[in-house]
C-alpha cells in the first residue's frame, strides 16, 4: 500500500461548540465515528470483559487514528442474553464494565482529545430484569405495569396457544407465556381460574419483552433517558431498532405467512416501519436541539430505500445499509452509492456502513465470489436474498449470505471458494472508495486492521442468541465480536493485562499476527494504511465546498471500474481487473500504483484488480 502524500495533520484543538449560525453543515453530516463495543474493546482490570477505563485507556490510539466520534455499543446492566441490549437500567453502568464516574471520566479524554461520544439507546424493549418488567410479573394479571409492555391474552380455551403464529426475528415464536401464581404458588390464570394465560411480545429474544409506547410513560421515561445522558456529555445516540416501536396490534389475525418481507414501502407492516414512529421522535427532537451544541441521533432502520430518509429527517441521520450489503462489484457499489446520493438528497444527510457488530466482518465477506453458486439442496444460496428491497433485478448481497452458510460449517467446507487475502485487499480498496464519499463514514472496531471473522467458535462458547434459537439458518455474530487484539503476544493479546482472565470469547492463535502492535511496526499494514486514508479524507472534507455533496460528480461507470469525483480528486475503483488512471496526483491508493509504458508510447499508471485510489487531476 502506497503512502498518503499530501495528507493534514489532527488539529490539537479540543471539541468546539457546534453554533446555531452551523445548523446547516453539523458536524456529524461528514464525520467518522468509530463503533466500539466496550466489552469487546479493552479490558483494564483483567476480568476478561472490556470496560470503560479501558476505552479511556486507547484514547490515544483512537486519536491516532483520527476518527471524529465514537459510538459506544451497550454497556448497561444487563444479563447478556443479547449481547447487553436486553438492557436492566437504560440509566446506568454494568459494574463489570465500570461506574457513572468512569464513564464522565471517558467523555472527559475523549472530548480532550477531539473526540465527540455517541451511546446506544434502546427504546423497542427492556430486559426481562427490568424493574417494570419484575413489577409486571410479581403484581398479576392486572399489575398496572403490564401497560408499559405488548400483552395479549392467548387463544385457545384456557389461552394456552400464543395470540398468533408471528416469529421473533432471532427464530421461535415471538409470544412469550406468563404464568401466574399467588403468594401460594397457585395459578391465577389458565385451566380452571376462569382466565386466560396472558403472552408477551418480544421482536428479539424472550429476555427482551417489547415496550408499549402506547403509553405515556414509555414516553416520559426515554425522555428522562435521553436527557440523562445528554447532561452526562454525550453528543448523540444510535438509536437500536429505530423502526420498531409503532405496532399496529390491530393486525394480529393475519398469518405470519402473509407478512410482507421485506418490508413494505408504505408503512403497512405490522411491527416495523409504520409512519406513527415519528411522532415519538417529533418529542425527541425538542429535547436534542434544547442543548448547545445540540445533539443528533443516528438511526438504526433497515427499510426500504424510500422509507429511510424520513428516519433522517426525524432525528438526524439513518443507516444505509445497502452498501453493509454490496458485493465488491461495480455494479453493486454504484447501488449502494446512488441510494445513499438519494438519502443525501432528500433528507440533507447520509451515512455510509461497510460493517458493524450484526454481520460478518467485511474482510471475510469480500474474500468471496458473489457469482460462485453454492448448491444447498435443492436450492442455491442467495435465491432469496434481494437484501435491501427494491432491487429484485440483481442480488446484491450474495457475499453476505454466502459468508452466513460459511459459518454453519465452521469455515471448512470446499464448496465455498473463499480468499481472505483477496477479502483484506477488497476492505482495504472498499474503505477508501468509501471515505471519498459525502457524509458520515462509520466504522466497525477492528475493520481498521483488516480484522477477519472468527468462523470456528466452539459451541459451548457461543454467546449470540441467534446461535441457540436459529441455528439451523446462523451461526451467529459472535464471530465478528471477538475482542481486539493489541499486542501479538500475552494471554489475551493485549485485550487485557498478561495474566488475566480469559476474553470472554475465545480469540483465535493467529489473532496477534493482525494486532496493533504489529501492524504498527509495518508501514504497509492495513492500519498504518487506514490511518493515512483517514488522514486523506479530512483533507479532502476541509477542502470541500459548498453543502454536503454539492462537489460530488459520477467520473465512469461500467463493469469492472467505478470512478467519481469530489472537486478536483477522483477516487477510482478497479474491481476484478486492473484499470489505467487518468493524468495527477496520487494521493492515497490501498495498492501500489504501477508505471508502464502503453504499447503507443504513453507513460501511463495502472491501479491493480481490487483497488481503489485517489488522483488529484487538476482542470
Amino acid at each position: 500500500m502506497t503512502r498518503v502524500t499530501d495528507h493534514t495533520s489532527r488539529d490539537d484543538a479540543v471539541v468546539q461548540p457546534t453554533t446555531r449560525a452551523d445548523a446547516a453543515r453539523q458536524w456529524w453530516h461528514d464525520a467518522v465515528i468509530y463503533q466500539v463495543y466496550p466489552r469487546s474493546f479493552a479490558d483494564l482490570d483483567g476480568n476478561g470483559i472490556g470496560d470503560l477505563k479501558g476505552v479511556t485507556s486507547r484514547v490515544p490510539y483512537l486519536r491516532a487514528l483520527g476518527v471524529d466520534a465514537v459510538w459506544l455499543s451497550p454497556f448497561y446492566p444487563s444479563a447478556l442474553a443479547d449481547g447487553g441490549y436486553d438492557v436492566d437500567d437504560h440509566r446506568d453502568v454494568a459494574p463489570e464494565i465500570g461506574t457513572m464516574a468512569d464513564f464522565d471520566e471517558m467523555v472527559a479524554a475523549l472530548h480532550g482529545a477531539g473526540i465527540r461520544v455517541l451511546v446506544d439507546i434502546v427504546p423497542n424493549h427492556t430486559s426481562d430484569r427490568h424493574a417494570w418488567f419484575r413489577a409486571a410479573l410479581a403484581g398479576g394479571p392486572d399489575a398496572p405495569e403490564r401497560r408499559h409492555y405488548v400483552i395479549r391474552e392467548g387463544t385457545g380455551a384456557d389461552g394456552e396457544l400464543p395470540p398468533n403464529d408471528w416469529r421473533s426475528l432471532f427464530g421461535g415464536s415471538i409470544w412469550e407465556r406468563i404464568d401466574d401464581v399467588d403468594a401460594a404458588g397457585r395459578p391465577l390464570t389458565g385451566p380452571g381460574t376462569g382466565r386466560p394465560y396472558q403472552w408477551y411480545m418480544h421482536l428479539f429474544a424472550s429476555e427482551q419483552p417489547d415496550l408499549n409506547w402506547e403509553d405515556p410513560a414509555v414516553h416520559a421515561d426515554f425522555i428522562e433517558t435521553l436527557r440523562f445522558w445528554c447532561d452526562h456529555g454525550v453528543d448523540g445516540f444510535r438509536i437500536d431498532v429505530a423502526s420498531g416501536l409503532a405496532k399496529d396490534l390491530s393486525q394480529l389475525d393475519r398469518p405470519w405467512s402473509e407478512l410482507p418481507w421485506p418490508l413494505t414501502d408504505d408503512g403497512s407492516h405490522p411491527l416495523l416501519d409504520r409512519d406513527e414512529v415519528h411522532a415519538i421522535y417529533a418529542e425527541w427532537r425538542p429535547v436534542l436541539e434544547s442543548y448547545d451544541p445540540p445533539r443528533f441521533a443516528v438511526a438504526e432502520a433497515g427499510v426500504m430505500p424510500n422509507r429511510r430518509a424520513a428516519y433522517a429527517r426525524s432525528v438526524g441521520q439513518a443507516f444505509n445499509f445497502q452498501m453493509q450489503d454490496a458485493d465488491f462489484t461495480s455494479a453493486s457499489y454504484e447501488w449502494a452509492i446512488s441510494a445513499g446520493l438519494a438519502d443525501l438528497a432528500s433528507s440533507g444527510s447520509t451515512t455510509w456502513v461497510l460493517g458493524c457488530h450484526d454481520v460478518v466482518r467485511v474482510a471475510s465477506r469480500y474474500g468471496f465470489d458473489p457469482t460462485h453458486r453454492v448448491p444447498v439442496g435443492d436450492e442455491e444460496s442467495g435465491e432469496s436474498a434481494a437484501r435491501t428491497a427494491g432491487v429484485q433485478e440483481a442480488v446484491f448481497g450474495r457475499s453476505l449470505d454466502l459468508s452466513r452458510r460459511w459459518l454453519l460449517a465452521d469455515g471448512d467446507d470446499a464448496r465455498f471458494r473463499y480468499d481472505a487475502d483477496a477479502g483484506r485487499r477488497r476492505a482495504a480498496a472498499g474503505a477508501l472508495a468509501v471515505m471519498a464519499l459525502p457524509g458520515s463514514m462509520y466504522v466497525w472496531q477492528g475493520d481498521e486492521l483488516g480484522l477477519l471473522e472468527v468462523p470456528d467458535i466452539v459451541e459451548e462458547r457461543l454467546q449470540d442468541p441467534i446461535a441457540t434459537r436459529n441455528r439451523a439458518v446462523e451461526k451467529g455474530r459472535d464471530g465478528c465480536r471477538v475482542p481486539l487484539p493489541w499486542t501479538a503476544s500475552g494471554t489475551s493479546c493485549g485485550f487485557g493485562p498478561d495474566g488475566g482472565a480469559e476474553a470472554h470469547l475465545p480469540q483465535p492463535g493467529w489473532w496477534g499476527g493482525l494486532s496493533v502492535e504489529r501492524q504498527e511496526a509495518e508501514d504497509d499494514s492495513f492500519l498504518s494504511f487506514y490511518r493515512r486514508a483517514l488522514a486523506a479524507r479530512r483533507a479532502l472534507v476541509a477542502n470541500s465546498v459548498g453543502g454536503v455533496g454539492d462537489d460530488f460528480t459520477w467520473v465512469r461507470r461500467e463493469e469492472g471500474v467505478l470512478a467519481f469525483a469530489r472537486s478536483a480528486v477522483q477516487s477510482w475503483t478497479a474491481f476484478g481487473a486492473e484499470v489505467e488512471l487518468p493524468d495527477g496526483r496520487v494521493l492515497v491508493s490501498s495498492a501500489p500504483v504501477e508505471e508502464r509504458v502503453a504499447d503507443d508510447g504513453r507513460s501511463v499508471r495502472v491501479l491493480p484488480a481490487d483497488a481503489t485510489a485517489w488522483v488529484r487531476v487538476e482542470p
